[in-house]
């Protein structure tokens, strides 16, 4: 069922209940390695989380609600992760052309997903089933705002900016997301990287 937001109950404020919500997020994906999931039932992730069922509906109203908010987990810890690499390259480099400087970028992206392959690829299928357009929108703009923060040190028109972070995003996200849809165990990395760099080029 598709959700007009991520509804979350109740918002973790202390430690140990981002820890319990965390715990539950993990237990899931954890079920997720042994069955589809439609096959994953509440009590389930929450016997193995070590929590009783009232303490799942004190965060989430159902199960979806949780993938939801573990796909945006995922893609917010993705997205901050690339931006902080592309900050130390930046300031470790005197010397490092732009295209240098994106493929250097690119390649470590691509080292991140693919050093957690199976959840990303379960993700993106996952979002098509339970997202809604603005769930949707939201996690493709904080994509677009990642690659912002990123190209910023070489690009000064904002207009351009934009534009060009909007494009990558296109590239990066089309390339990786329809390749694990179509083969969720793709080995090919490095082919991969030169076809997203390669049409790069053309686009920059």
């Amino acid at each position: 069922m598709a959700l007009a937001s991520i509804n979350v109950r109740r918002k973790p404020r202390q430690s140990r209940a981002r820890m319990t919500q965390e715990a539950l997020m993990e237990s899931f994906v954890r079920l997720l390695h042994e069955r589809a999931t439609h096959e994953i039932t509440i009590r389930e992730i929450t016997e193995l989380a070590g929590v009783g069922l009232g303490t799942f509906y004190e965060y989430f109203s159902k199960k979806e609600d949780l993938i939801a908010l573990l796909i945006h987990q995922h893609v917010k810890t993705n997205a901050e992760t690339v931006k902080s690499y592309a900050q130390s390259v930046y300031e470790l480099s005197t010397n490092l052309a732009f295209a240098e400087y994106l493929q250097h970028v690119i390649h470590f992206q691509l080292r991140e997903i693919q050093a957690q392959q199976f959840l990303w690829a379960q993700s993106f299928l996952l979002e098509r089933q339970i997202s809604s357009i603005e769930i949707y929108q939201k996690s493709y703009a904080m994509m677009v705002e990642m690659w912002n923060n990123i190209l910023k040190p070489f690009v000064e028109n904002e207009e351009q900016l934009h534009q060009m972070s909007l494009n990558v995003q296109r590239v990066c996200y089309g390339f990786i997301s329809q390749t694990l849809l179509i083969e969720p165990t793709f080995k090919e990395w490095g082919h991969l990287e030169k076809d997203i760099v390669q049409m790069l080029k053309n686009l920059i």
